[in-house]
């Protein structure tokens, strides 16, 4: 299993090498041509995200995606540094940006089919998977 990590100041800016980094190193891994766009716009989802949540919350630290090759399928995990208490979402603070945190998750949901959301005192993490030529080759 072949992992490429990522980290990036919380800068709107960087969501576009993060995009760009992740398509390249899905395309590597074997991912269908046809899905790499799926790929590229559920990561800029996410990595938005995680920034927005970062400026909002006045997190100094790094915006972390993990990109992870593995035999049958590739799957990107997308990290932030914003602590929650049990039961409670990252971003469940009443500020603005929760309309625009649940309609990245929407779209995200509409692209990606395995896709899991988990936050707790440590951050949240979205992380994202889609199945490679060699999954898709198997019988």
């Amino acid at each position: 299993m072949a992992t490429v990590e990522l980290r990036f100041s919380a800068l709107p800016e960087h969501v576009r090498t993060a995009r760009l980094v992740a398509a390249a190193v899905a395309r590597r891994a074997g991912v269908d041509e046809a899905v790499l766009d799926e790929v590229r716009l559920a990561v800029g989802e996410a990595c938005s995200r995680a920034v927005g949540l970062h400026l909002a919350h006045g997190i100094d630290a790094p915006v972390h995606v993990a990109l992870i090759e593995d035999e049958k399928k590739f799957a990107i995990e997308v990290g932030d540094d914003v602590p929650s208490g049990p039961g409670e979402h990252a971003s469940d603070d009443g500020s603005e940006g929760d309309g625009e945190d649940e309609m990245g998750l929407a779209v995200i949901s509409g692209l990606v089919d395995d896709v899991e959301v988990t936050s707790g005192a440590n951050g949240g993490l979205i992380r994202m998977s889609w199945p490679t030529a060699a999954a898709t080759a198997a019988p």
